[in-house]
């Protein structure tokens, strides 16, 4: 029988066990901080910056809720970075993406301080995470890496294919599975649209994370019997009822398939919000350098 990962349930295991490590650093004296910067008028992003205050609320993360015009200068927004950077009171430093065309999305990742970067992305975080010593791990990525520990999947020695090669979940969920420690050890091999045979790296997989943005690219012709699936993808496409959601994977012959399948929604998403606050309080626990013990360190 198939098991569906169920994201929204770790998700909110994790966040459970944040309160506890938020009370920790109250006694303290210190509570986390989270800055997230909008500069687009896109309506998912609201909602999702939305989402995530709604979340560092649940735990006890203060927020600080900053928008900025999408016609803008670049330069404002340095300015508003700079004095996040400066802010003691300030942890993380999350600016949602997309930005608008007149702003270098790269420029902006290296203007945040690297210690306030939870989201992963500075080139020193990034950096780290290489070098097998993460500061912050890729919210998105790390929360894979909670699914498959909570759902007994095995890396070591698996093989495993990571279908896309972004920076954002691609390139360090590939490098947080080969990593030489306890939720890595997979020999992984990175697919993406100039792989040629697909379908055959895809079934000789143990393991197959879609992430490369296209709806239902992966199906259950492209998959081994026994394998575990984890669908990044969100997708938004028509259909005769309307519109719906779909994932990388096209769920119903991939679950025929797969001995474990994360949903879309409900699989990944969740988890990205969640190891956001993991990262802030993290964070705000080193800046203060207090010791804790984050739930799944």
């Amino acid at each position: 029988m198939t098991n569906i990962i169920d994201g929204e349930a770790v998700a909110a295991d994790i966040r459970k066990s944040l309160i506890d490590c938020v009370s920790q650093l109250g006694d303290a004296g210190v509570t986390p901080t989270l800055a997230t910067v909008l500069m687009n008028n896109d309506p998912a992003s609201q909602t999702y910056v939305s989402m995530k205050h709604g979340d560092c609320e649940e735990v006890g993360i203060e927020t600080r809720d900053i928008k900025l015009d999408p016609d803008s200068k670049e330069a404002e927004l340095f300015d508003i970075v700079d004095e996040l950077n400066a802010d003691e009171a300030v942890d993380g430093i999350l600016v949602q993406m997309p930005l608008p065309s007149h702003v270098d999305e790269r420029d902006v990742l290296r203007h945040i301080t690297p210690e306030k970067d939870v989201d992963g992305f500075h080139p020193e975080n990034v950096g780290r995470l290489v070098a097998g010593n993460p500061r912050f791990k890729p919210c998105t990525p790390h929360g894979i890496q909670k699914l498959l520990a909570d759902a007994a999947v095995e890396t070591e020695g698996a093989d495993a294919v990571v279908v896309g090669r972004s920076n954002i979940v691609g390139k360090p969920m590939a490098n947080l599975l080969m990593q030489k420690n306890g939720t890595g050890n997979a020999t992984v091999t990175i697919c993406h649209s100039r792989t040629d045979s697909l379908a055959e790296k895809t079934r000789a997989a143990d393991i197959v994370i879609a992430a490369a943005g296209v709806p239902e690219m992966v199906d259950g012709s492209m998959l081994s019997p026994g394998v575990t699936v984890v669908d990044v993808g969100i997708n938004r496409i028509e259909t005769e009822d309307g519109s719906t959601l779909v994932g990388d994977v096209e769920y119903e012959s991939a679950a025929k398939k797969a001995q474990a399948i994360t949903p879309v929604p409900g699989g990944v998403g969740p988890m990205t919000r969640a190891m956001l606050l993991w990262n802030t309080v993290k964070a705000a626990a080193e800046t203060a350098s207090i010791d804790i013990t984050l739930p799944w360190s």
